[in-house]
């Protein structure tokens, strides 16, 4: 059955996909956010329709029909942009968020919201993998954010009766993203560079964007009231040194690899997630980390032949 779907951040990495996602299953999609995107942008994403505007309550209450399912997909998504401007990304991820629930409770209250959280709520953990109920110990400005916003998920929650679901991502990857590690990488070595931070021995759990946006759909058939959170984990530790590996191949002028064992701020020395929860709900990855990111090189070479 058709239904309508509000995304917040749409024109964004993530808000794309998941707005394609509900999309090709008949869900009508109407987006928000800053973007000037022509229609034939939007629409080459499935949208329905597109409002150029900040995310504001005053913005969200212009939205003509209420949504069943919201996902609040606006933010920075960047440790590094948290650290120089912690206010701009505190407002930018728990300032629209809260105008984004407030709409909700006061338009929109039988609709279902289900927000990407991240792994940063976590920081540096003791034991692996990552479970749901690890403490959190935020390592940036932009991992305490997430965690806020997922506190006044639960306030509006708990105060109110909105149906929410969390799912905390862990390192989303895929073609269309122009920031951390993959894209960097791709930047030197078609420049004839391969220096990175760190010793290459850090690990991280790959999640492509297709297969996040899917757990989002997923997760907000799970919404109630108790704001039940996921991980979104492929449950597969792979090394900074394996990634870079794999994705060099792509690049044969490419110089070897070398890491200067300086530590980046803000970044964990090992993350893998345990998703049974997720798989519970139905959920699996689809795509691993080898046809990933041999998928993103080709898309970068594409855009920089």
């Amino acid at each position: 059955m058709t239904s309508e779907v509000l995304i917040t951040g749409a024109s964004g990495f993530l808000g794309r996909h998941v707005a394609r996602a509900f999309a090709e299953e008949g869900h009508r999609v109407v987006g928000l956010g800053r973007a000037p995107w022509t229609e034939s942008e939007w629409r080459a994403w499935g949208l329905s329709g597109w409002l150029c505007a900040e995310v504001n309550l005053e913005t969200l209450r212009a939205i003509a029909e209420a949504p069943e399912f919201i996902v609040p997909c606006a933010g920075s998504g960047s440790v590094g942009f948290s650290f120089k401007s912690p206010l701009a990304d505190f407002e930018a991820t728990v300032g629209t968020l809260g105008s984004t629930l407030e709409y909700m409770r006061l338009c929109a209250p039988e609709a279902r919201l289900v927000y990407p959280s991240s792994a940063a709520v976590y920081g540096q953990v003791e034991q692996l993998p990552i479970r749901e109920n690890t403490p959190f110990r935020p390592m940036s400005p932009y991992g305490s954010h997430k965690l806020m916003a997922e506190q006044l998920c639960r306030s509006y929650a708990q105060h109110f009766g909105l149906r929410v679901a969390l799912v905390r991502f862990f390192s989303l990857y895929g073609p269309g993203l122009r920031k951390q590690l993959l894209w960097d990488a791709c930047v030197k070595f078609a420049h004839g560079e391969a220096s990175f931070l760190g010793t290459g021995q850090e690990a991280r759990d790959w999640v492509h964007v297709t297969d996040g946006a899917q757990l989002l759909k997923v997760a907000a058939a799970h919404a109630d009231v108790h704001c039940r959170v996921v991980n979104g984990a492929s449950e597969v530790g792979t090394t900074v040194l394996e990634a870079l590996t794999l994705l060099r191949t792509a690049f044969p002028g490419a110089p070897p690899l070398a890491f200067t064992r300086e530590a980046k701020v803000g970044d964990p020395s090992a993350y893998r997630g345990d998703g049974s929860q997720a798989r519970a709900w139905g959920w699996a990855p689809s795509i691993d980390i080898e046809e990933g990111v041999a998928e993103y090189a080709a898309w970068f070479r594409r855009e920089h032949p």
